[in-house]
């Protein structure tokens, strides 16, 4: 391709479109994706160029595709839910530090699967304004990394040159696990490879930690999406239990659940359903919701909506009939009382591991209490408690982090757990210890056999402190009863 064309691009993107601006739209949201990017471009360094992909279409069956789900970095960055999306941030350049690079119309392909962001379309939405089509992204790239225009368009990127001609230039991106020598090189890995078998000057980076230790902190804005994301989830978790009885089956309380989600502008969940009941209840990621609800079985529900990008964690755990049995009761106030010991030690300052050794603490003494484990002061409970108790939420069900302390704007989950499947004890080691201890509980682990029960509630840290997003679902004993009682 001729320089020319290479010097003629630099100045069309960095230069035309100082002058003539794309209009973008002015909000709350396009504000605070303005600041998320500024805060990336301030950690990434001035010569740094940092390029962002959106995910790949999916193939369900045949030639039919997964709903379509943005790679979450760069729907943090740009707020952009459309696949061939490219995000390029400089944040050495002059005043066109950031770029956003969206697929060219195509009338067949929107016949089928509908319209596609403008160019003037995304820089309103996302409130970048140098955006253009992605038949521009590799050449302006090779512009780049050649140093092609250096100096010209008013100097915007000679930042970036200057550090590239000194060998001190970065390429972030965000790399792809790397963990064997023969596994294939993700995408971002080769993209990396290419160009440094073409180019000189530069380093590659990993933007991965930048993003994960941004996202981990939610902005008033995402706090207030968190907020009605879980609020939508809350009420869908109502409408489960008002659904929920004897003879229907697991299938009917998910429709109530996700009826809520669409009803409410959710358009689909956070993670698959879990909806779970009798020995159902103990596995901890069923997903098949087939079985017919009997008298006398606890239904476990595990559920939260994606709302425009976020979403929490809900589980609750209660009776099909309406009122727990005595065993039940048993196993559920152990974990009721874990929950509220790891609510107690969710405090700015602490971390994850205070959260579950308080939770662990309730959970084995309970446990004893109960004859199902003997071993009062080691690690035997986690036959029937098998989970850890908190993980963050944001973005993914299961977000992103860094190892930090708690602090406020962190948003995650306590979420304890026991399960009483007799099949634990079968998969014990054959050991004389093991014999006896099964001997001894054995009795016990038939009176509360296929009980399973989690207590799970979405948090918000804040500067006042811990606020329970979920509040609004029941929770205790005496709260699901009377919930029940009353909406049947």
């Amino acid at each position: 391709m001729p320089i020319f064309h290479f010097t003629s691009l630099l100045v069309l993107t960095l230069g035309l479109t100082l002058s003539n601006p794309i209009t973008t739209a002015a909000g709350p949201l396009q504000d605070d994706l303005a600041a998320r990017r500024a805060r990336a471009m301030e950690r990434l360094g001035p010569d740094t160029i940092a390029i962002f992909w959106s995910a790949p279409t999916r193939v369900y069956s045949g030639d039919v595709d997964y709903e379509y789900r943005q790679e979450s970095n760069l729907f943090y960055l740009t707020g952009i839910d459309q696949p061939e999306t490219v995000l390029v941030l400089m944040p050495g350049n002059t005043a066109r530090r950031e770029l956003l690079f969206v697929r060219e119309a195509d009338a067949r392909r929107e016949h089928w699967e509908g319209h596609s962001l403008t160019p003037e379309e995304a820089a309103a939405q996302s409130g970048i304004q140098a955006a253009m089509t992605a038949d521009r992204f590799e050449p302006f790239i090779a512009a780049m990394f050649s140093r092609l225009g250096a100096g010209g368009a008013a100097g915007e990127a000679d930042k970036f040159f200057s550090a590239l001609a000194e060998g001190r230039a970065k390429l972030a991106l965000l790399l792809e696990p790397q963990t064997t020598l023969s596994a294939t090189p993700g995408p971002a890995r080769q993209f990396a490879a290419s160009l440094k078998d073409r180019f000189f000057g530069f380093t590659v980076q990993d933007a991965t930690p930048i993003l994960w230790d941004l996202r981990q902190i939610k902005t008033p804005y995402e706090q207030a999406v968190m907020r009605k994301s879980v609020s939508i989830s809350s009420e869908a978790h109502k409408a489960g239990m008002r659904q929920a009885a004897p003879g229907l089956f697991e299938y009917e309380v998910e429709a109530a659940i996700e009826h809520v989600y669409l009803k409410n502008g959710a358009m689909s969940w956070g993670y698959p359903s879990i909806i779970g009941s009798g020995p159902n209840a103990t596995i901890l990621h069923y997903n098949r919701s087939s079985r017919r609800m009997e008298p006398g079985d606890l239904l476990l529900v595990d559920a939260a909506a994606n709302f425009e990008g976020y979403t929490g964690d809900i589980t609750r755990t209660y009776p099909a009939s309406g009122t727990f049995s005595p065993a039940q009761r048993d196993i559920y106030s152990i974990v009721l009382a874990a929950q509220d010991a790891g609510m107690a030690k969710a405090k700015a300052g602490n971390r994850f591991a205070d959260i579950q050794a308080a939770c662990d603490e309730v959970l084995r003494a309970g446990l004893v209490r109960l004859g199902l484990v003997t071993d009062p002061k080691g690690q035997q409970f986690k036959i029937w408690s098998t989970h850890g108790v908190s993980h963050w939420i944001g973005m993914e069900v299961h977000d992103v982090a860094v190892p930090r302390p708690l602090g406020p704007g962190m948003t995650f989950v306590i979420e304890p757990g026991i399960y009483i499947r007799e099949a634990a004890l079968d998969n014990l080691p054959k050991t004389p210890e093991n014999a006896a201890f099964i001997d001894k509980v054995r009795p016990m682990v038939q009176k509360y056999r296929n009980i399973g029960v989690r207590i799970e509630d979405s948090f918000l840290l804040t500067e006042g402190g811990l606020e329970r997003l979920s509040s609004s679902v029941p929770r205790t004993i005496e709260e699901i009863e009377r919930f029940m009682a009353g909406n049947k």
